[in-house]
């Protein structure tokens, strides 16, 4: 056990420990992470750039680290055939544990929805082809983002639909498909994610894993508030007390399981080795 609070170890399934808000200070921010117990984290690459960002990152620090090689839909513009060729051979990485951050994302359209669905058909016939997991992103798009995945019934790999924000039929429809779901800091929103505590208790153990998705998504009821808006996965404790609070399981409980889950989902070394610490 770590940390201040002495839950089992975690696995936070969703960092993007890239990202430029982490430049001046990565290494306090891991130092930070295996102090609060989160022992494994798994890095995200949303665009080419992340990708190979991500893979350098666990190239320093392959005990705690593993990396995913995706394209989010926001940059599916970018996915020419060059930049899907450099994916895919970032994607064959072995410690490469998933395909994505990858998806339809009609919230904004910053790619627009045509281009989303060509990016995203692309990285679920990558992943098949590679027999990685799906790393999954659906926003205000669940028709179209269950309809994609359902043409390759059969054929997918595991896959977990990160951070996870939908309504109830929406769940039911991912459960009933065989997604495992990732939770985030938005279940500690007051404004938009409270009605995830009413849902959590519908995903199965084995079916749950627990992630910040930091730098964004910091938990809102933080007390003493952080002096910084900047998520990071020292707060993934905080996730995992506020989920297992939502499905009337003790903190410890639900610690074992989502990182049981987690490291058999992405096939996670585990024990890390000491220098990891």
């Amino acid at each position: 056990m770590s940390g201040p609070a002495c839950l089992p170890s975690l696995v936070d399934i969703g960092i993007n420990l890239s990202h430029d808000s982490y430049d001046a200070d990565r290494e306090a921010v891991l130092r930070r992470a295996l102090d609060a117990g989160v022992e494994q984290m798994v890095v995200t690459g949303a665009s080419i750039s992340s990708s190979r960002d991500a893979q350098t990152l666990v190239d320093a620090l392959p005990q705690v680290l593993r990396a995913t090689a995706g394209c989010h839909p926001h940059h599916a513009i970018d996915l020419d055939a060059a930049a899907f060729a450099e994916l895919a051979t970032l994607a064959r990485a072995p410690t490469v544990v998933a395909v994505g951050e990858c998806g339809l994302d009609y919230h904004r359209n910053f790619s627009s929805p045509a281009e989303q669905r060509s990016a995203f058909e692309r990285q679920i016939a990558l992943a098949i082809d590679l027999d990685k997991p799906l790393f999954l992103h659906s926003r205000d798009a669940h028709r179209d983002f269950m309809a994609m995945l359902r043409a390759h019934e059969g054929q997918l790999p595991p896959a977990v639909l990160h951070c996870f924000t939908g309504t109830a039929d929406e769940l039911d429809d991912c459960l009933a498909f065989g997604l495992s779901i990732g939770i985030t800091g938005w279940i500690c929103d007051e404004r938009r994610g409270l009605h995830l505590r009413g849902l959590v208790g519908r995903i199965p153990p084995g079916r749950l894993m627990i992630e910040t998705d930091g730098p964004y998504l910091l938990p809102r009821d933080l007390v003493p508030k952080p002096a910084s808006r900047r998520n990071e996965p020292m707060y993934l404790p905080h996730v995992a007390r506020t989920v297992a609070t939502a499905r009337g399981e003790s903190t410890e409980e639900l610690a074992r399981h989502t990182t049981r889950t987690a490291r058999e989902f992405f096939g996670l070394p585990w024990p890390p080795a000491p220098s990891a610490t």
